[in-house]
């Protein structure tokens, strides 16, 4: 059995100017950001008195007025604290020391039922609208609140969104000021978690005020699909519109196509339409697109589809969807196919959160965790266990990355299907993503009728609002052929890639594909066992009962066909579920890199076997003043044909690389350099590490130095310590300060240690962080002025380092 799938898009809708086929005027519409100027505060889940009264107070009283209420415009707000969005207060709490099994899932942070002191939050927000836009259509849209969140305007409960994942938009039209400010409420309720890992809380996305016409194109309304004919392509537009007017309006609906430059390539015919009061209609239009340009991961191309409504000869409401033609493939005995080419699924899953900052990432982060990423061959990426941000789909669609877009839970009731079908909906248009997930390690239903039922019901709803693609299922099951199983089109196995042959033999119709696996669990930079810190050794020898080193699943999986590929658990280190350690460990050991972005030894296997560098990695570092005269396990992870090793000059021997795995010497320790020598056909490439001298210096890493004075664009500063001779030191543990001085302030710092309880978040003045093996970072976020900023790192005894950032317009 083969699944063929049809081209796939990607989304994002931004403001364009009025340049338009045939100069049409075009009425007001804006996307505004309110992410800036919010005031917060803690309330408290168990005395209402500290929660502002909300437990005992009538805050939907059915008159709206509302005295001395929280969610009262009057109430004053000035002594809270001021704070931007995206916003989580979790990454700002200390380290407790628990024994509540939440506690050590989620890193030790006081929150959830038994801290009801932290795990409640408030926001409010001032904002005002010119009266001249009083006869427009106005929502308030949040990509993201962690969680069970409440939220007023002007005093008018507007809505709840329960989910801590999947945004939601509300039309607020008739509560909407124009003389004097409005008043945005928000009670943000973290009392209970979604998952067991660090999930943060608060509003840790993006917050926008969407003004439009009352006929218009409301969020998500644009789906785009195409199929593919020799060169060309027949593009379909679906558009809905929506008449927000209180009486029938009448209008054309239209679309066009245009390069990544802007250039119009093809347009629809104008389709007329009548709407009556509140009601919507979905406009369905093809366009013809010759010589396309595939979308793929070494060419990301993105076409762009504007949507246009017009109402009485003006645009009343236009939309802009960046988009990528492809198509893919599932073979059950041959494997996956990108654009008829086979491709083996190289992926990581990955939670949301990154040293420093926690679950609320500028949009720079997420390129630049992509980035990383790539450099080291993954081609895929899982967003376990829940909807990502949208600007990870962005940043997947612009750097070529496929994506497994994942359901929150494999639950059937009508909180999670609306939950999945706004996931679906805004999703849908993103070329990265190629494939859908439905749940993950349902255990107590996803082997029996239950899960059956349930797989069946979301399928359905996948397939009829995206039939463009399928689904899988991240299931912990061996060579198991119910509930779940029955049904889904792509099995995934979490683990027990000891079965999948078996499963393959006995179920070979079904494309299969290795949804977790591996779970190495490493420490970067530390080589032996250490109980006391929570540390374990810096190389693929650890991992849990449940899971396998990776080059026992990687040998499999690339040496089969049938084997779509696969994901590893996990391609960063995230806070939270420490493994195999609790306290004083609060952070997991599973990444391939560290929460930071630094690689581990165990990036350069995978870097050797999935990309097409040239990569030559000797481990452990070489400095062991108290093992002289004694043996020392050295690896070198390459792709090269063979590789000889030399310690101060003097041959240790050659070894053939055997494919998909490393080599191993046992050297007896000297100090000096050891060098590696490989060759690749005929291609000869060299490595070395040597002994170190002691700390001597603190060395800056910018990833970019050019910034938008945009108050939101940001960078990251990775720091070494280095010997006089520019060796960085690999035990190095110096405090590095950390000074700004310019309109750009340090958000957050980080070092990558799995048991370091130094904060995420310092003071004004006093930014700080311990280096770990050698390695701190600091991120960085612009403000909005055009100018300099100059950055300062100082540690006592060492020299300093500075760099300049050039902050410029947009």
């Amino acid at each position: 059995m083969r699944y063929i799938l049809s081209p796939t898009f990607g989304k994002f809708t931004i403001l364009i100017s009025c340049l338009f086929l045939n100069f049409i005027p075009t009425t007001a519409q804006e996307k505004i950001s309110l992410d800036e100027d919010w005031k917060f505060h803690f309330g408290h889940a168990a005395n209402p008195e500290k929660d502002f009264d909300y437990s005992k107070t009538a805050l939907l009283h059915k008159s709206n007025v509302f005295a001395t209420t929280i969610v009262n415009p009057k109430f004053v707000d000035t002594a809270w604290t001021k704070v931007n969005v995206p916003h989580d207060w979790v990454v700002e709490l200390p380290f407790v020391k628990s024994e509540q099994v939440e506690m050590d899932s989620h890193g030790y942070k006081p929150v959830g039922g038994a801290y009801p002191e932290t795990s409640i939050g408030w926001y409010r927000k001032h904002f005002t609208v010119d009266k001249a836009k009083s006869n427009k259509r106005f929502e308030i849209q949040f990509d993201g609140i962690y969680r069970n969140a409440e939220i007023w305007l002007n005093g008018f409960y507007v809505g709840t969104n329960f989910s801590g994942y999947v945004g939601n938009s509300y039309d607020v039209s008739n509560y909407i000021h124009f003389e004097g400010d409005n008043v945005l409420v928000v009670r943000v309720d973290a009392t209970q978690y979604e998952g067991w890992f660090y999930e943060g809380a608060g509003i840790y996305r993006h917050v926008w005020l969407n003004i439009t016409d009352k006929i218009f194109i409301p969020q998500d309304g644009v789906f785009v699909h195409s199929e593919i004919k020799g060169k060309n392509a027949i593009v379909t537009i679906e558009t809905t519109v929506q008449n927000n007017h209180l009486k029938t309006t009448g209008g054309l609906v239209y679309a066009y196509i245009t390069d990544r430059n802007g250039k119009v390539l093809a347009k629809t015919a104008e389709q007329k339409i009548t709407l009556g009061t509140y009601k919507d209609i979905t406009v369905k239009q093809k366009i013809n697109l010759n010589n396309v340009r595939l979308w793929s991961l070494e060419d990301p191309y993105l076409y762009k589809v504007i949507s246009v409504v017009q109402s009485n000869n003006q645009i009343a409401h236009q939309t802009k969807t960046r988009f990528g033609i492809k198509t893919v493939k599932f073979d059950a005995k041959e494997g996956f196919f990108l654009n008829g080419n086979p491709l083996k699924i190289q992926g990581t899953n990955n939670h949301q959160d990154h040293a420093g900052i926690g679950s609320a990432l500028p949009d720079y982060m997420q390129y630049y965790r992509i980035k990383l990423l790539k450099e080291m061959g993954s081609n895929a990426y899982r967003t376990s266990h829940n909807a990502p941000t949208p600007e990870l789909l962005e940043a997947c669609d612009s750097l070529g990355m496929l994506v497994v877009d994942e359901q929150r839970l494999l639950n059937s009731s009508p909180e999670y299907i609306d939950q999945f079908k706004r996931l679906l909906k805004r999703d849908r248009n993103h070329p990265s993503v190629f494939l859908w997930s439905i749940g993950n390690e349902e255990q107590n239903i996803q082997g029996n009728d239950y899960g059956k039922k349930i797989a069946q019901t979301l399928l359905a709803i996948q397939e009829d609002l995206d039939p463009t693609r399928t689904s899988t299922y991240a299931a912990d099951m061996a060579n198991d052929f119910k509930g779940v199983n029955e049904v889904i089109p792509i099995r995934g196995f979490n683990y027990r890639e000891y079965a999948v042959a078996d499963y393959h033999r006995d179920h070979p119709n079904q494309p299969l594909l290795g949804t977790e696996m591996g779970s190495t669990v490493t420490t970067r930079g530390i080589y032996e066992k250490d109980e006391i810190r929570a540390y374990v050794p810096d190389q693929d020898i650890t991992h849990p009962w449940w899971a396998s080193k990776a080059e026992t699943w990687w040998k499999l999986a690339a040496e089969n066909k049938y084997w779509l590929g696969g994901f590893v658990w996990t391609g960063f280190d995230y806070r939270g579920e420490p493994t195999p350690y609790k306290w004083p460990n609060i952070s997991s050991h599973f990444g391939i890199l560290d929460v930071c972005g630094f690689p581990k030894n165990i990036y350069y296997y995978y870097q050797s076997w999935w990309s097409t560098k040239d990569v030559l990695h000797i481990s452990p570092h070489w400095n062991w003043p108290e093992k002289v005269g004694k043996p020392i396990d050295v690896w070198v992870n390459s792709n090269a044909d063979d590789v000889e090793l030399f310690l101060n000059g003097k041959s240790l021997g050659k070894k053939t690389m055997p494919r998909n795995s490393h080599l191993e010497w046992q050297v007896t320790y000297e100090p000096g350099t050891l060098e590696a020598v490989g060759y690749k056909k005929g291609k000869k490439i060299t490595t070395k590490v040597e002994t170190t001298g002691n700390a001597y210096a603190v060395v800056l890493s910018p990833d970019k130095t050019i910034l938008t004075a945009d108050g939101k664009d940001a960078t990251v500063f990775n720091i070494s310590i280095t010997d006089e001779k520019g060796r960085e030191v690999p035990y190095a543990d110096n405090m590095v300060k950390f000074y700004i001085s310019g309109d750009a302030k340090i958000i957050g710092v980080g070092n990558g240690d799995p048991s370091s309880h130094e904060p995420d978040k310092c003071r004004e003045g006093a930014w700080q962080r311990s280096a770990f093996n050698g390695k701190c970072q600091v991120i960085i976020q612009a403000g909005k002025t055009v100018g300099t900023v100059k950055f300062e790192a100082k540690s006592n005894g060492l020299q300093a380092a500075s760099a300049t950032l050039n902050i410029v317009k947009s």
